[in-house]
């Protein structure tokens, strides 16, 4: 997704994970533990203003247990074919909304949530971003290959082969 040099914060975020459907949100277990499980993104877009992730999440689920006492959450996506990589640090709480649940609705999410947008155990979750930060490799696989090689080779550590940025302050 091409982005103008003057893309906003939520723009460039959106454009490192649109493709990448299924992120792995990390919470902290009621034993202390962190634990991820991979969710699937429902937004087709970011809303205008502070971005929010939104996933459906089975409100009898371990994972909807573990946000109800601690909602700070960690979302992870990868797409190693692009060599694109973010991590988004954020505050998770359930929303009752059935107009937004109606709209992110997709087929597939009947193979968990039988009853559709109007089944009692589906829960909305709204991940509030509040941090992100990616690692997006510029360089071709060659590239890459030959510039390891090459760094080895001389003992060196390797060049930057990409971007590895932190998105400004994402507003609340």
């Amino acid at each position: 997704m091409p982005l103008p040099p003057d893309a906003s914060p939520q723009q460039r975020l959106w454009a490192l994970i649109h493709d990448i459907r299924h992120g792995m949100l990390t919470a902290r277990h009621r034993d202390g533990q962190l634990r991820s499980r991979p969710m699937t993104t429902q937004n087709r877009t970011l809303d205008d203003g502070p971005p929010v992730l939104w996933f459906f999440v089975a409100l009898d689920s371990a994972p909807a247990l573990d946000l109800k006492d601690d909602g700070e959450v960690n979302v992870a996506y990868a797409d190693p074919q692009q060599d694109r990589y973010v991590s988004i640090a954020g505050r998770a709480r359930f929303v009752d909304d059935p107009q937004r649940k109606q709209a992110l609705w997709s087929k597939a999410d009947a193979a968990w949530f039988r009853h559709g947008p109007d089944d009692p155990n589906l829960g909305l979750l709204a991940v509030q971003v509040d941090h992100a930060e990616y690692w997006d490799v510029t360089a071709s696989r060659m590239a890459q290959l030959f510039t390891m090689a090459r760094a080895a080779a001389l003992g060196e550590p390797p060049p930057r082969l990409g971007e590895h940025h932190e998105v400004p302050t994402l507003p609340r």
